[in-house]
């Protein structure tokens, strides 16, 4: 992948007709992802990153974008409650486009150009369901809605989100901006119709100096949302941890869902330290050094982590997931979406 691709280049075309930009984030991986869509000259000139109040990592992962002196032109606002509804024609910048308030402000507000950024897993789940049927709903994979009426309006505005999307797409003013693995047959067809889809290395982050000290352990193991979302079984999480942490001292880092319960188990766990969480793994492990070694199940950070760490020479493993871990949530069709960050080099997607 490559910041420079000729993607990034025909997006800052689009960028300079704009003029300016709003991005609406509410997870640090969106943030950081924003941040480097508008380092490659996606957002124009001058955009603002809004990030979602009440939720702590994201106050602690814009205290360390300021640290570190974001790109000329980017202003991180004060978090705010609600999606800022910015002016008609304006760009806009989303991670979660399976969010009904950031569906319902394309139906209404009318932004001159859509920018998605990375949203973990979903993002991918965004462009099979773009290149599906026409009428498939934006729907997130394992999404519910209590009662039938209410499914059925949650559907109905989904169908209209994947129909203003493709619209979008068919006239240039849609791009994706990701650097997640993208099987080279979905971004053909995902760019076919007229999607713009970029890939990039984290360029932003990569220039920046190292500030951070990084952690002693050998071994760094990154924490999962898996256990309490029910789709690991919990027991077996908790064994494979306390293997490793019996044969050497291991780094956690917790993922920014994990039960709090389960992280005061974890810190019982002898040989573990678990690290402060809430700021990006790709922020916070990119100085590790060759004699270091990640692990982690299934997940994005994964493909970033290698992204960002391969020239160093450290080594980011996959754990695959033993076929008793799951538990009966986890659908086949999930488990096939999570193995695909599990073995795949970082050049992918044919930009």
């Amino acid at each position: 992948m490559n910041g420079s691709s000729p993607g990034v280049e025909h997006g800052r075309d689009h960028a300079r007709e704009q003029g300016s930009a709003v991005a609406w984030v509410e997870s640090p991986l969106q943030m950081l992802c924003a941040v480097e869509a508008h380092h490659a000259g996606l957002l124009g000139p001058r955009a603002r990153v809004v990030p979602r109040a009440g939720l702590r990592p994201l106050l602690i992962t814009r205290r360390e974008i300021s640290r570190l002196g974001p790109p000329g032109g980017l202003e991180l606002a004060a978090p705010e409650p609600e999606m800022p509804r910015p002016r008609r024609g304006t760009t806009w910048a989303v991670g979660d486009a399976f969010s009904g308030k950031v569906q319902f402000g394309w139906l209404t507000a009318l932004p001159g150009r859509i920018v998605i950024v990375d949203d973990g897993l979903a993002t991918i789940r965004l462009l099979e369901l773009l290149t599906g049927q026409v009428f498939t709903p934006l729907l997130r994979a394992r999404a519910s809605a209590s009662g039938p009426l209410r499914a059925g309006l949650r559907r109905a505005l989904g169908t209209a989100a994947g129909l203003r999307l493709r619209a979008a797409a068919r006239s240039g003013r849609l791009s994706i901006f990701t650097a997640l693995p993208v099987p080279a047959e979905l971004a053909r067809a995902v760019r076919d119709g007229g999607t713009e889809l970029i890939t990039h290395d984290f360029a932003w982050l990569r220039s920046q100096p190292l500030r951070r000290p990084r952690p002693q352990e050998r071994t760094v193991v990154l924490g999962t949302s898996l256990v309490r979302n029910g789709l690991i079984h919990r027991e077996r999480y908790f064994t494979w941890l306390a293997g490793l942490g019996s044969s050497e001292p291991v780094a956690y880092f917790p993922h920014r869902r994990e039960d709090p319960h389960d992280l005061d188990r974890v810190r019982r766990q002898p040989g573990i330290t678990v690290y402060d969480g809430g700021i990006p793994a790709e922020m916070t492990l990119r100085g590790l050094a060759a004699e270091q070694r990640v692990l982690s199940l299934p997940s994005t950070a994964v493909t970033s982590l290698r992204v960002l760490l391969s020239a160093r020479g450290v080594t980011v493993e996959t754990v695959d997931v033993p076929d008793e871990w799951w538990t009966a949530q986890a659908a086949p069709s999930l488990r096939s979406h999570l193995s695909m960050f599990a073995h795949h080099d970082t050049g992918v997607t044919g930009a």
